[in-house]
């Protein structure tokens, strides 16, 4: 019996349709229960979401007789469950039809069983993703596909129960979007590389990767590894969506649209290839998504490696491989995933120039001087900005730029508490509150110098020194002596 097509709420797709608020804790959890209350027993197991990270990647994909049947796992309840928790966790945007994920909770609850049929009959239709355009660091624009809530929760129950089974197969010098893995881990793998004297790197940078991917290759990688064909209909589905823009319906013939949590692991299925392909040559890389670097002995080696993984990469998977930033060249010179590295014989991490440019840049507009916000306004926003950075940048082996980088931020935020106070007489004031001479007040009130050039000043140091900014709660990005 065909399945009835489901009804979705529908909204403007302006933006009206606001957050349900869904209660305290206990009821939120209790609905994530409810949502799958319909659903029937008797489906296969869920499959592992473990998997061994030592497997090589010329092992060749597992087959058995529970891969006929993946959509009965992606359809049990724990995974389910599991999939909502991490959609709702992650939050993000609506999609085309305005529902929120805290909406989405309901509309499963009135519409899973329906749902689950179509998913179990292979009749599911994905809706079209909403396009978004953010800017990228060089001054371009990077285009984001945000599917709707509902196609994120399912896109996620299907990664669940794929990336437990496919993980375990891919390379040990594969590191994007894996459990268990992470960018320090790859740039520690480039390291040690360059440590063992591989001092050239093949930088490869692939042009418009995730809206290149060929449809065609990605589901003959996919049809090798899955048997369930409602399964591969659903994939299928999701990469044929369409993408909606400025109201308009376009279809998507190839590309994996970023967005939704189902793209990075297509990626990895695509890549896989090139991982093999590197591996079979005896070369050292590391690659995180499709940031990949190989490390070889010499400059000729370098250029060897690059004209023919570049043939590779354009005979086999159709990919295409940016001239402009792919380079043979010393890893000093190159940056990956942020950071590059020291010339000397024990080689040191270090944050790359442009990744140092874009933080300040990025801070200069937090302590912009005439934003007309409180200085306890902006630390807050500023603070949230030091935190996640340093989150990520504290790992360079050079802590002389991150204290010089704090001395900096203090003194952009002496220059900003200097311009709000305003007047000479104010200023004379409130230096002489903080126990600054009369003379060395009234000289520094009465300067004709501008905030930035006072910020340096003896004046401001003494008033408002380190501890009054760390009173403040402003982080510090060097790490602190015991």
């Amino acid at each position: 019996m065909k399945a009835r097509t489901v009804p979705r709420k529908r909204v403007e797709w302006s933006g009206k349709y606001g957050p349900n608020l869904m209660g305290d804790k206990r009821q939120k959890n209790r609905q994530l229960t409810l949502a799958f209350a319909e659903e029937g027993r008797g489906e296969a197991p869920t499959a592992s979401r473990g998997g061994s990270e030592s497997s090589t990647a010329g092992k060749k994909p597992e087959r058995s007789a529970s891969s006929e049947l993946l959509m009965e796992e992606v359809c049990e309840r724990r995974n389910l469950q599991e999939a909502l928790r991490r959609v709702r966790a992650n939050k993000g945007s609506p999609g085309i039809d305005g529902m929120t994920v805290d909406d989405l909770v309901e509309h499963l609850r009135q519409h899973w069983p329906a749902i689950r049929d179509q998913l179990l009959n292979g009749t599911y239709q994905p809706q079209p993703v909403k396009r978004v355009e953010i800017p990228t660091p060089a001054g371009g624009v990077r285009k984001l596909g945000i599917p709707t809530a509902l196609d994120r929760f399912l896109q996620q129950a299907v990664l669940q129960v794929l990336q437990g089974r496919w993980d375990r197969t891919f390379s040990q010098s594969s590191y994007g979007f894996r459990p268990g893995r992470s960018t320090h881990q790859a740039i520690a793998a480039a390291q040690g590389f360059i440590a063992a004297g591989l001092r050239w790197v093949v930088d490869l940078d692939l042009e418009k990767f995730f809206d290149r991917v060929n449809h065609d290759i990605l589901m003959g990688r996919i049809a090798n590894r899955v048997q369930d064909q409602r399964v591969l209909r659903l994939i299928r589905a999701f990469l044929n969506a369409g993408v909606m823009e400025d109201g308009l319906v376009s279809p998507t013939e190839e590309g994996t649209p970023q967005g939704g949590p189902l793209s990075p692991l297509l990626s990895n299925i695509v890549l896989d290839d090139l991982d093999r392909e590197l591996e079979s040559r005896g070369l050292r890389f590391a690659r995180y998504a499709d940031d990949c670097n190989i490390y070889v002995r010499s400059r000729r080696s370098g250029e060897r490696v690059m004209n023919g993984i570049t043939r590779f990469l354009t005979a086999k998977l159709k990919l295409k491989v940016n001239e402009q930033k792919s380079a043979v060249a010393r890893p000093w010179d190159r940056k990956f995933l942020g950071f590059s590295f020291t010339s000397g014989k024990v080689p040191k991490r270090r944050i790359a120039p442009k990744a140092l440019a874009r933080f300040k840049e990025r801070v200069r507009e937090l302590t912009c001087r005439t934003r007309g916000i409180s200085l306890e306004q902006m630390v807050e926003k500023l603070s949230s900005y030091l935190l996640g950075w340093r989150g990520y940048f504290s790992y360079c082996e050079t802590s002389s730029v991150l204290r010089d980088l704090d001395s900096w931020i203090h003194r952009r935020l002496r220059a900003v508490v200097w311009k709000q106070w305003r007047r000479g007489r104010t200023r004379f004031a409130e230096l002489r509150q903080r126990n600054v001479s009369a003379d060395l007040a009234a000289q520094t009130a009465g300067s004709h110098h501008g905030p930035w050039r006072l910020s340096k000043s003896p004046a401001l140091h003494f008033a408002l020194p380190t501890a009054f900014f760390d009173s403040l709660g402003v982080p510090k990005l060097a790490p602190q002596k015991a």
